[in-house]
């Protein structure tokens, strides 16, 4: 008897395909910048900043996505397919370390990024005028933003501030510099000058420290403390002498004929 044939299922078609899609999806680029991989980029603070985005290697017309950290940059439609571009200005220093990402859209594994390095000068800022009492402790603080990262010195009266040992401490981070003044007197009163220098430049922020009278505490404790040993010992002093004063009060009046 003959066997019947069972019809042969055309799995080979399929599988082509998937290998096929899967060969053009990893073998399209992107560049960004004549960058196909990760890097960082430089720019002045308000400087105009372009950014050109470019696929590679591609057999079809390839639609592409911005994104600025985790949010999407919004695209014009001619601005999408295999080629596009997003300016930045003025690049501010908010943009500083941010990252921009281009990505394909159909496989957004393939992607390229950009971290910006905005560059500026040091900006300062602080309390300006502080007001202490004498003998008490002081700190100024000199807030700085600055890229690169700068060094702080510190003057007085327009003079380099000279450190006096075990009075004065310098204390400073990335973006902090402190000078911390100890038992303040009468002459450490005047202008403090916070000046950082970068390899961009220099900013500088006044400080004016006005040292006044040490005010005279009244010793309210110590006069409590006074006003109830007297009235103790008033008291003490009465019970003490309690049968001389009642004896007294009983003595007996004489009246003369």
């Amino acid at each position: 008897m003959a066997q019947k044939s069972s019809p042969t299922v055309p799995y080979a078609a399929p599988a082509l395909a998937i290998c096929f899609l899967a060969h053009v999806a990893t073998g399209v680029e992107l560049s960004v910048n004549n960058n196909a991989s990760d890097f960082t980029l430089s720019a002045a603070s308000g400087s105009l900043l372009s950014l050109s985005c470019l696929v590679q290697n591609n057999s079809q017309a390839e639609e592409l996505l911005w994104y600025r950290g985790d949010g999407t940059v919004d695209l014009k439609a001619g601005n999408r397919e295999n080629i596009s571009n997003i300016c930045i200005y003025p690049v501010t220093v908010d943009d500083n370390g941010v990252t921009f990402t281009c990505k394909l859209k159909r496989d957004q594994s393939v992607r390229v990024s950009v971290i910006l390095d905005v560059q500026f000068l040091p900006a300062l800022s602080g309390e300006e005028s502080l007001l202490v009492e004498e003998e008490k402790h002081v700190t100024l603080k000199c807030n700085s933003k600055s890229n690169p990262q700068g060094q702080a010195s510190w003057y007085k009266n327009n003079n380099t501030l000279i450190l006096e040992q075990n009075r004065y401490q310098v204390y400073q981070t990335s973006d902090v510099f402190q000078l911390s003044i100890k038992k303040v007197q009468k002459s450490d009163s005047g202008t403090y000058t916070c000046l950082v220098k970068s390899d961009l430049g220099e900013g500088k922020k006044d400080f004016h420290l006005i040292v006044e009278d040490k005010k005279l505490v009244f010793p309210t404790e110590a006069v409590i403390a006074a006003a109830v040993v007297v009235v103790l010992t008033i008291l003490f002093g009465i019970v003490a002498r309690k049968e001389k004063i009642f004896k007294v009060w009983k003595a007996p009046i004489s009246i003369e004929k």
